[in-house]
């Protein structure tokens, strides 16, 4: 892969956190980690002017990039500039009953009436949230609050006015230079420390700007999608890994064993870009006080008219969800998707040809 060939890093030993040993880490340590039994390798940190950038971009492969300025302005937030300035708008703030935030799509909970989601989604005024946060940290329990609310005309004029004072100039570039399609969102994030977002991709790419704080990521390129055992496409946590990192099940995953992750830190100022269809593990760094993040997220270029073999896995984890989406809608049951899926395969491909 070629995170490897920019930066030829040996994996680590069975401790996520030692993929940093003996690099300088201003303003965190390797005890602020958590430990994961899998391997890891470091995405290169490097000046959005390098070339081996743009290479990595071009091949949409991760790379943190270390001085974009693309948030510049945005630098100076913290809880007090926000509560004085963001407005009084409604915010979606999710609660949890332990530190992992599994994304969960509540349109799709019909379709699994006993899913029962492990947070629950509140609108509250940024201030009742800067007062949760707080309650939630001096009761020290296991419960843990985390805002995600994109960015809309609601806030104040000075958070205008930073967002205004983004480096647009250079983004906007990028997404000419790859044809990519519109920005669709900008979410804020702000979350308590050892906050964790379990594995799961998007389908957009995303350039993820760290502000306030420091946030470990881990990513797993899209040809690892057998190690990850995705929820099924009609599941309300499609695109989530169904692998608890902190235990995982080996007998029912036997392929996550085979998992290999890159990783990063990113803290104020760092941008990393997330591929599309790149699975990602984020996680608050333990003991780190609060991290705050904007996301840029945009469509991806459109699909080439001219397809080119063979394809990239990627394009194999579309088709697969398309296949999973046209059955679903053929069969009028999603639940008849994975016994249809069986029957089909079971005992017929296993075997080359005779």
């Amino acid at each position: 892969m070629a995170t490897a060939t920019v930066v030829e890093a040996d994996p680590t030993s069975n401790d996520g956190a030692s993929a940093f040993s003996g690099v300088h880490s201003p303003g965190w340590t390797d005890s602020q980690l958590r430990k994961y039994p899998f391997q890891t390798r470091q995405i290169p940190r490097l000046s959005h002017t390098d070339p081996r950038a743009e290479i990595l971009i071009d091949n949409e492969e991760p790379v943190v990039l270390t001085d974009t300025n693309l948030v510049y302005p945005a630098l100076k937030w913290d809880i007090n500039y926000l509560q004085e300035n963001i407005g009084n708008g409604d915010f979606s703030v999710y609660i949890s009953e332990n530190h992992k935030f599994l994304y969960y799509d509540e349109k799709k909970m019909s379709n699994f009436e006993n899913f029962v989601p492990k947070s629950r989604r509140i609108e509250m005024k940024f201030s009742e949230f800067v007062e949760k946060m707080h309650q939630t940290e001096e009761q020290s329990g296991r419960e843990r609050v985390y805002l995600q609310q994109t960015l809309n005309d609601t806030v104040g004029r000075k958070i205008v006015v930073d967002f205004l004072g983004f480096n647009w100039n250079w983004i906007n570039k990028q997404q000419t230079k790859r044809n990519w399609g519109q920005l669709t969102s900008n979410l804020l994030l702000i979350g308590m420390e050892g906050n964790v977002t379990p594995a799961h991709y998007d389908e957009q790419q995303n350039f993820f700007a760290q502000i306030k704080g420091h946030k470990r990521c881990i990513l797993f390129p899209p040809d690892q999608f057998e190690c990850l055992y995705p929820f099924p496409v009609h599941h309300p946590c499609d695109r989530q890994s169904q692998v608890d990192f902190e235990n995982p099940d080996y007998e029912k995953f036997p392929e996550f064993k085979n998992v290999l992750g890159y990783e990063a830190v990113v803290g104020p100022g760092d941008v990393l870009y997330i591929p599309m269809y790149w699975w990602h593990h984020i996680e608050s760094l333990l003991n780190g006080g609060v991290t705050i993040t904007v996301n840029f997220w945009y469509k991806g270029a459109p699909t080439p008219k001219r397809i080119e073999y063979p394809l990239k896995a990627h394009q194999k984890v579309a088709i697969m969800r398309n296949i999973e989406k046209m059955l679903g809608e053929a069969l009028g049951d999603p639940h008849e998707v994975g016994p249809l899926l069986n029957m089909m395969i079971k005992g017929r491909y296993e075997q080359g040809p005779s």
